[in-house]
């Protein structure tokens, strides 16, 4: 029974993530230019064995696996990894939402609240030490989360495994990565 409401779970969170992509594709043609859009990629499909293959490769280090993301795109899934792992800096996004749904093992996520001397990293993205006032979250295999751009969150592993499946979608698409310097 708990696959099954797994699998709904993440159907709805790939759906939403779906029509946020589509909605941004047709947002962008004029009323002259009228008709369905076109796919700017090829559509992805995995399997449970292969999601669990992937989490199993990353097991034990902290590492994250691309499914799709990368230039062009205002959407980013990937499964990640962490095991004992202290918090990181708490952080916001101005222009990104955060769906996460727990694969296996848990975290504790702190929500909300103001971000202690907030510094931005990049446009964008915003880093602090820590989050003032925020709630306590133990998330736990099959849990989903809906963090909105503007929230402050953090994640922390110490003393556990957690493996997650992350979407992020992004309000623009993404720029090409800048050139590396020889």
């Amino acid at each position: 029974m708990s696959s099954i409401i797994r699998n709904v779970a993440c159907a709805l969170a790939f759906v939403a993530a779906a029509a946020c992509v589509a909605s941004a594709q047709t947002a962008n043609k004029t009323a002259t230019e009228r008709g369905p859009s076109k796919p700017i990629r090829p559509y992805v499909v995995k399997s449970g064995q292969a999601v669990e293959d992937v989490v199993k490769k990353l097991h034990p280090e902290n590492k994250v696996e691309e499914f799709i993301g990368g230039e062009g795109m205002e959407l980013r899934v990937a499964v990640q990894h962490e095991a004992g792992k202290a918090a990181a800096a708490a952080e916001i996004h101005d222009a990104s939402d955060d769906v996460y749904y727990v694969l296996e093992g848990s975290a504790t996520l702190t929500l909300g609240g103001t971000l202690a001397t907030p510094k931005e990293v990049e446009p964008g993205e915003w880093r602090g030490p820590r989050i003032e006032g925020g709630q306590n979250f133990d998330v736990k295999k099959g849990d989903l989360v809906i963090v909105p751009r503007g929230t402050p969150h953090m994640r922390s592993t110490v003393g556990k495994d957690f493996a997650m499946i992350l979407i992020k979608i992004f309000d623009k698409p993404l720029p090409a990565p800048k050139p590396q310097k020889p």
